[in-house]
């Protein structure tokens, strides 16, 4: 059993580490927080071991009814494997703690590339995680272009993309953050870090992105344009997508025709926490004109995209599972992943 400590148990770090208690391969650990609160009760509902970066807060734990296992010093040193799923900026400085016992981690897409030296999708590079001691998971925008881009640039040849990111203003749990009523450019110039970031995994497309935030909790939304080195049709594309296990096919049948309501189809899936793990792409937003112009439009669940990567991740570096497609369907059997179609 692959020993996982998870740094960090917020949005993500919960979701990975419930995750990565689902696999027949590993195990948690422990998990950490700074202060007590709702998702430290939930991590001793879940009992998991809970650890603390300062070990003068015990007390406030305590008095609060949570037990604490130790520090994330003892918690580390008891791990394989940490998943740092801190706040973008805190992990960086916590690399010199994993050096100094020698130990694995991975960070999420908060953090810059150099951070780790390698960023990680399943679908793209998995053999080049094998055996690292290092790794990052890009950001779940990363996440979401790197499958899609890459599965169609093996098909076909991806000449160019061109992709606008419609972002959330902020996840759902989260009352301090914005805007209220406005579209903002995030950034105002031409490119966002999105395509730099996709280069990082796939160094060979040439693409352009930008980004906007708008006032919404649920999802991101994608408008997609790759022009295609070699000619294909509107079904070969679908015929693709519906043969990858993290590409989710939304059908004009459903009768969904935006995040809220394909948020709400994950809740009545009875998904945990109503997580889409995979791209949710709409179907009838796919165009193919003159034959090398795709178009298409896909969601992209923030809170979720990445956790099945990072389940993936932690098995690539442990050494335990030599291929992608292996680790994938052992991840996505697991969690209970079946792409929606």
């Amino acid at each position: 059993m692959i020993k996982v400590a998870v740094n960090g148990y917020g949005t993500i770090g919960k979701r990975v580490a419930d995750a990565v208690a689902a696999q027949p391969d590993m195990e948690i650990i422990g998990v950490s927080k700074t202060k007590p609160g709702a998702e430290a009760f939930v991590a001793k509902e879940r009992g998991y071991p809970l650890y603390i970066a300062d070990i003068t807060k015990k007390e406030s734990f305590e008095k609060a009814g949570i037990q604490v296992a130790g520090s994330v010093s003892d918690m580390i040193q008891k791990a394989d494997i940490i998943v740092d799923a801190t706040p973008g900026g805190v992990g960086e400085g916590n690399k010199a703690l994993y050096e100094k016992y020698g130990k694995k981690a991975i960070w999420q897409g908060g953090e810059d590339h150099e951070v780790a030296g390698f960023s990680f999708n399943s679908s793209c590079n998995y053999a080049e995680a094998i055996g690292k001691q290092f790794a990052r998971v890009v950001s779940c925008n990363t996440t979401g272009l790197c499958r899609i881009i890459n599965l169609i640039d093996t098909a076909f040849g991806v000449k160019k993309v061109r992709a606008t990111m419609v972002r959330r203003g902020g996840d759902p749990g989260d009352v301090k953050r914005g805007p209220i009523d406005a579209i903002v450019l995030n950034p105002v110039t031409i490119p966002s870090h999105h395509g730099p970031d996709v280069q990082s995994i796939l160094p060979n497309i040439n693409i352009v992105t930008s980004a906007m935030i708008v006032p919404t909790t649920l999802m991101h939304m994608h408008f997609l344009n790759m022009e295609l080195k070699n000619p294909a049709t509107k079904e070969q594309v679908i015929e693709l997508i519906k043969a990858h296990s993290r590409l989710g096919l939304i059908e004009k049948s459903t009768g969904i025709i935006s995040t809220a309501e394909l948020k709400e189809y994950a809740c009545d899936l009875l998904r945990p926490r109503g997580d889409l793990w995979e791209n949710g792409i709409f179907k009838d937003s796919i165009s193919v004109l003159e034959g090398t112009d795709l178009y298409l439009f896909q969601a992209i669940h923030q809170e979720a995209d990445v956790v099945v990567e990072t389940v993936d991740c932690i098995r690539a570096m442990a050494g335990s599972v030599k291929t992608a497609s292996e680790s994938i369907a052992i991840t996505n059997k697991a969690v209970g992943l079946t792409a929606i179609r």
